[in-house]
């Protein structure tokens, strides 16, 4: 098991970042190296690509219906038949692609939709397998896929959270412990309402695996949103031209989009810190100035009764703090304090 890479995403500060360039390359291996090497200068830790043919994801059938996928907002070319033999990767390209993101230093992936895609990713070296929603109840390929002794990051779109504990036993049962669930919407975009983001905390604790999210939303909110929630890996649709045709581009996070992403959840991890109280140095080295201390509201001679009525609180707090008022009622001043003077230890018998 490639347990390096397990316990970076389980015991990381910062969330993994996929850049999921899916099918965005239309096809063309010089646009997909052109979106690697963009996703690499916005800090992500992988691009990701899909692994199938026109023969592994879909029946001739749907093929004869001409059937189209309009439910995302940009029109396509023609036929489905006609678009996935235009956007599908071969096989060499695989390898290629591969050996660029080793180039640029950064990792590639993709999700297999068949057990050969599965094989195929697992000789180029992957450091995980990616399991899209729709194979949630694919058993038979999930049974493949944990066979292969590495770490699986399974999407959970569509799925009920009966159905999720049936993957992630099947996943078990063969062998394979080292799972990350991706709390997903399979809508594109989907509407708040729907999102649900606390289901990333309810998936790891209902399971116990790192849980993570998987963005099909506009803009870069809610996956922030997401690191709040604890996502361990953030998997977001990435472009560098949202105009461009295809299935994904518009609902993509463009190079200032994911560097948002990247940049800011890191920040947000910073910030998040400890669930313990610590006040920090900086703040310990305020409370000089920004504190209040006990100054006398009235004038006072030698052996005059300290009231509460003579007492105000102003800054700075280098004097007797506020809180310390009844250690001071009631005691002697040792000598004569003008009104608006901070009162201090030495001035009380």
């Amino acid at each position: 098991m490639n347990n390096n890479f397990f316990q970076k995403v389980s015991d990381g500060k910062y969330p993994y970042i996929i850049a999921e360039i899916g099918a965005n390359h239309n096809g063309d291996i010089d646009l997909a190296k052109i979106m690697i090497r963009s996703a690499a200068e916005c800090g992500c830790d992988a691009v990701k690509f899909q692994s199938w043919t026109p023969s592994s994801l879909i029946a001739q059938v749907e093929y004869d219906r001409n059937q189209k996928y309009d439910d995302s907002p940009k029109k396509h070319f023609g036929s489905l038949k006609e678009m996935v033999e235009r956007y599908y990767l071969r096989q060499d390209q695989h390898f290629e692609l591969k050996r660029f993101c080793e180039e640029i230093g950064v990792d590639f992936c993709s999700s297999p939709f068949s057990p050969e895609e599965a094989d195929l990713l697992c000789e180029l070296g992957v450091p995980f397998i990616k399991v899209a929603s729709m194979d949630v109840n694919n058993h038979e390929f999930l049974k493949h896929v944990a066979s292969k002794k590495k770490p699986i990051i399974l999407s959970t779109g569509m799925a009920s959270l009966a159905e999720i504990d049936r993957a992630v036993k099947t996943i078990e049962k063969a062998g394979n412990k080292e799972i990350i669930l991706l709390h997903c919407i399979s809508i594109y975009p989907p509407v708040n309402e729907d999102i649900n983001l606390r289901n990333i905390s309810m998936l790891q604790q209902t399971f116990g695996y790192p849980a993570g999210f998987s963005d099909h939303s506009l803009g870069v909110t809610i996956p922030l949103a997401s690191v709040v929630l604890g996502a361990k890996v953030i998997e977001k649709h990435f472009t560098t031209d949202k105009n461009l045709p295809g299935w994904d581009h518009e609902i993509s996070a463009n190079p200032a989009e994911m560097k948002s992403i990247v940049e800011e959840s890191r920040n947000i991890c910073d910030a998040l810190g400890s669930f313990a109280r610590v006040v920090s140095e900086a703040e310990e080295q305020k409370k000089a100035k920004f504190r209040r201390s006990i100054v006398l509201k009235t004038n006072l001679k030698s052996g005059d009764i300290i009231r509460l009525e003579d007492l105000t609180f102003k800054r700075p707090g280098t004097g007797i703090q506020p809180d310390e008022v009844p250690y001071v009622l009631g005691r002697k001043v040792n000598r004569s304090i003008n009104a608006d003077e901070l009162l201090t230890w030495n001035d009380l018998l």
